[in-house]
């Protein structure tokens, strides 16, 4: 794609200043970032466990090749489609950390291990004998994982039983290949206090540890646990129980994350995604921006305004979001003022963009296509 191509697509154009672009827009302040991906990737080897990150974060491949080429093993995701965008990004080894029952998905998933090593969860017997069915098309075969439900209560299996009973069936079917055990908790990711996290990642830990130990009784050979998200990676690398971690958010963090108490052996993160935008209108008490629903999510709640602790977001509409002041001596900002947001969950916001754009110094960088955006089936 030439760069007269992208410039009449993205949002801004290489070596712009960043007043100069153009609003809604998702940002990335490039040192922060890169900080991020270092700082996990030291982590990850530094207690001698995989690093997987989870790509529903950010749903790029430029962003999903840094994180491999700073030493992780490839990339989990949600869906067959995010996958197959990033094997087609180059991406060789990525887990769909998710259970997927649709025939036509599935083999849309077998015709990926002709070009990248393709894992999948599995917890219900209905489900496997859909894989089972799409998987001979497979050039090679499928890890498939386990999914243990260790404290969500969404996906997974509830009983160790039920894990033997796929674990025989797996073993018995063509391009079918045991990997290991999916256990993610995710409901622990935003507990606020780390004896909160540090309780329900030992729950989790005692599943885990009783399904493997069955499994290896009943003969399955070496097997990979993974999990783990942003608020708790360090629980799971620590635990003995897990090989393999999959955080995502932090890459970017969000307002919500930053609402957790850290824990010192977690280290910090840094906010490198904003969400820029502009004082569309102005009143006496009241500032209007031009990002509303269709721009970020508020599922975790709104955004913070970066670096004006004394305004608050409130009252979005499909394309407006409202900026008051915290107290009444604050002055808002001035029309055609730009601001940072700090969505409140990074993941969906990200999903509601086509392009981030990559800042430094103050200079448009980097422009990254979001190749998975609303990739859902």
């Amino acid at each position: 794609m030439t760069q007269q191509r992208i410039a009449r697509l993205a949002p801004a154009i290489f070596g712009d200043p960043v007043e100069a672009v153009d609003t809604p827009a998702l940002l990335v302040e490039l040192d922060a970032f890169e900080r991020n991906i270092a700082r996990m990737a030291q982590f990850a080897k530094a207690k001698g466990v995989r690093l997987r990150p989870h790509g529903k974060t950010h749903k790029c491949a430029t962003i999903a090749r840094s994180q491999v080429q700073a030493g992780a093993v490839g990339v989990c995701c949600q869906k067959v489609s995010e996958a197959e965008a990033f094997v087609a990004g180059g991406i060789e080894d990525v887990l769909v950390s998710n259970e997927i029952v649709a025939p036509a998905k599935l083999r849309r998933l077998a015709a990926l291990t002709a070009q990248a090593r393709i894992g999948i969860c599995v917890d219900h017997p209905l489900g496997l004998d859909a894989l089972i069915a799409a998987a001979p098309e497979a050039a090679r075969p499928i890890d498939v994982y386990i999914e243990l439900d260790v404290g969500g209560g969404r996906c997974g299996i509830e009983h160790i039983e039920d894990g033997l009973r796929l674990m025989d069936r797996i073993a018995a079917a063509r391009n079918l290949s045991l990997a290991g055990i999916q256990a993610y908790q995710g409901s622990a990711q935003h507990l606020r206090k780390p004896a909160e996290r540090k309780a329900a990642i030992e729950a989790a830990v005692a599943r885990v540890l009783g399904l493997r130990e069955a499994l290896v009784k009943r003969g399955a050979g070496a097997l990979r646990v993974t999990g783990a998200g942003t608020g708790t990676f360090y629980l799971e690398a620590a635990s003995g129980a897990y090989d393999e971690i999959q955080p995502g958010s932090y890459v970017f963090m969000d307002r919500d994350y930053g609402d957790n108490e850290w824990a010192a052996e977690a280290g910090r993160f840094e906010n490198s995604l904003f969400l820029l935008t502009t004082v569309m209108s102005r009143r006496a008490r009241q500032a209007v921006v031009d990002a509303g629903h269709k721009t970020h999510s508020i599922d975790s709640g709104m955004p913070a305004i970066a670096g004006r602790p004394d305004l608050f977001y409130d009252r979005p509409s499909d394309e407006h979001g409202e900026i008051f002041p915290a107290s009444p001596e604050v002055l808002l900002p001035e029309l055609g003022q730009q601001l940072r947001l700090i969505p409140g969950h990074c993941d969906p916001t990200v999903n509601l963009h086509d392009w981030l754009v990559g800042i430094r110094a103050g200079h448009v960088e980097a422009l990254w296509p979001v190749e998975a955006r609303g990739a859902f089936s």
